[in-house]
């Protein structure tokens, strides 16, 4: 997922830009601001990746503003005057978007940004060496993930959701195949196409589901049936 925030003074280029970003599910909108003055708290706060900025604002041009940053996010400039073009490219920015903006060269704008991020994003680091935790890629970071916090893993289109104990899931753009090779087989298990559990979590299984927190519900598949079972024969008293 990559975070992003927009800064336009003009509230109803916010809320238009706002209703694009809803619309690509690799973006998330983090914050609407009307004025580059605020946004320092905002980038301070959380891990922003991508920046859509105005160019010409008033108190702080988006130019100056982004030039002031000391390791900034990704920027995509929007704008209505084209002259501004050549230097929003010198602060290296992303792409330049001439107002009024249209969703298609919205969208080709934000999966410009995807593909710099993904050339930039490699797979997880290797397992450490007695196997009590990972690195993954998550939001352009690299995060360190304990073995015995993850309940399950949940394959969503490109991306997993790792379901951890105790505070909110964690994004990485990789396969389920990679994942699994990286997980110690006698403590995780893959049980549908779209699951991955870790069998020390398992309290409660009913009618070929893995139940987690009493109202998640885990399918095991036919195809992973005989193993599962196979380890629950093996372990059942």
């Amino acid at each position: 997922m990559i975070r992003c925030i927009v800064i336009d003074d003009e509230p109803l280029a916010l809320k238009q830009m706002e209703s694009y970003i809803l619309k690509i599910p690799f973006l998330e909108n983090v914050a609407l601001l009307e004025s580059a003055l605020f946004a320092g708290e905002v980038l301070k706060s959380g891990q922003i990746d991508l920046m859509f900025v105005d160019i010409n604002m008033p108190d702080l041009n988006g130019l100056d503003f982004v030039k002031a940053l000391v390791n900034p996010p990704k920027v995509i400039f929007t704008t209505a005057y084209t002259q501004y073009a050549l230097d929003g490219f010198k602060v290296d920015a992303l792409d330049y978007l001439l107002k009024p903006i249209c969703f298609p060269d919205f969208l080709k704008s934000a999966n410009k940004a995807r593909a710099w991020f993904e050339t930039h994003q490699t797979g997880p680091v290797q397992v450490n060496n007695d196997e009590k935790f990972l690195f993954l890629h998550s939001d352009y970071r690299i995060v360190r993930i304990n073995f015995k916090d993850i309940n399950y893993i949940e394959a969503m289109n490109e991306y997993v959701k790792i379901h951890l104990s105790g505070t909110k899931p964690i994004m990485s753009l990789i396969s389920m195949k990679q994942l699994e090779q990286q997980l110690p087989a006698d403590r995780f298990m893959r049980v549908h196409r779209s699951y991955i559990v870790n069998l020390t979590k398992i309290s409660v299984i009913e009618r070929n589901r893995i139940v987690f927190d009493g109202k998640i519900y885990i399918p095991v598949s036919d195809q992973y049936k005989d193993k599962f079972q196979e380890y629950i024969t093996k372990n059942f008293v």
